[in-house]
């Protein structure tokens, strides 16, 4: 992920690995698009035996950039022979050893994006998600905090915590202090809640500040027409001002484990269904709370950011600026 307009380099890793008993030398180089700039050009292998590795950087500066996405690829020259594939080995006790072989590509998605300064981000993760990943690519401060760590971290030195997919679902820790978690917010803090499918452990948890309830509810279709239920809200304009085009291009599905019902403290951001279906309104809801800002999203951004979707790219750094844009309204 590469924000548009960037100027600085981009590291680019590239793992060779041999499966010959014999030594093998070559040259490995990057093939990048036209006005990119790659260095060293080339970098040299030599790998002595069955199952060595050499791992091997790098630098590639983009041209001007525009929002987009490109291919870098990898190609290995050895041996009078030319290499562009890498491979995955898929195996099981049961079913013996498979090669899954596909072109050796890196994908680079460049998203026109804002991103807040000096804001600190800290992300709890739940049961596993790549949203940190892009978020430091894009080049925002995130902290990555085990659940285990959160009752001693001192939570003040971060402006909004979010917590992954599934957390309460997996994280014991993150439920013992969840009074923690609702005091950052009280305090002034940003607490993004992402969705959790055990509806009825979420439910009677009462995680939220305010009543709500989870519900299974969901929008499979990925193309689902999506409206915009507050359109003064800061979020929607700061530090990227959102429009209906931010959910074009979308992959999967909307979103999952939407609220069914809430508090009047709750305001509902957007509104979106499946093909002959009810209207789902309980997919971003935004509260403010003492100080702070609570917001509950069922919307998929764990799908959509690491597939470089830019809108949800787009929209979710505004969500995890949203208490910065609420006090500057």
């Amino acid at each position: 992920m590469v924000p548009a307009g960037t100027s600085s380099g981009i590291a680019v890793h590239v793992k060779v690995t041999s499966n010959s008993p014999r030594t093998v030398a070559g040259a490995l180089r990057l093939e990048v698009p036209e006005l990119w700039k790659v260095e060293p050009r080339e970098r040299q292998i030599q790998l002595t035996n069955r199952s060595a590795a050499d791992s091997l950087e790098f630098q590639v500066t983009p041209a001007t950039l525009a929002q987009g996405r490109v291919n870098l690829s990898a190609v290995l020259d050895a041996g009078g022979q030319r290499y562009t594939d890498g491979y995955t080995l898929v195996t099981r006790e049961d079913l013996g050893s498979y090669y899954y072989f596909q072109p050796a590509v890196q994908r680079v998605s460049i998203v026109d994006v804002k991103v807040p300064k000096d804001l600190k981000v800290a992300y709890v993760m739940g049961a596993g998600d790549d949203i940190p990943t892009v978020l430091q690519q894009i080049g925002m401060d995130v902290t990555l905090i085990p659940a285990e760590k959160l009752g001693s971290e001192d939570l003040s030195k971060y402006g909004t915590i979010v917590l992954g997919v599934r957390a309460y679902d997996t994280q014991k820790e993150l439920v013992a202090n969840n009074q923690k978690l609702l005091d950052f917010v009280r305090n002034g803090g940003t607490l993004i809640v992402q969705n959790n499918n055990s509806v009825s452990d979420f439910n009677s948890g009462h995680f939220t500040p305010y009543p709500a309830e989870l519900s299974r509810a969901r929008v499979s279709v990925e193309e689902a027409p999506v409206q915009i239920l507050a359109p003064d809200n800061s979020i929607l304009h700061y530090p990227n001002e959102i429009s209906t085009k931010d959910f074009d291009g979308w992959v999967q599905e909307r979103g999952l484990y939407f609220m069914s019902s809430w508090d009047d403290h709750f305001t509902p951001l957007l509104s979106c269904h499946d093909p002959n279906e009810p209207e789902q309104k309980g997919g971003l809801l935004v509260a403010r709370y003492g100080k702070g800002t609570y917001i509950y999203t069922g919307y998929a951004f764990f799908r959509q950011l690491p597939a470089g979707v830019p809108g949800a790219v787009r929209l979710f750094v505004n969500i995890v600026n949203a208490g910065s844009a609420a006090s500057s309204r």
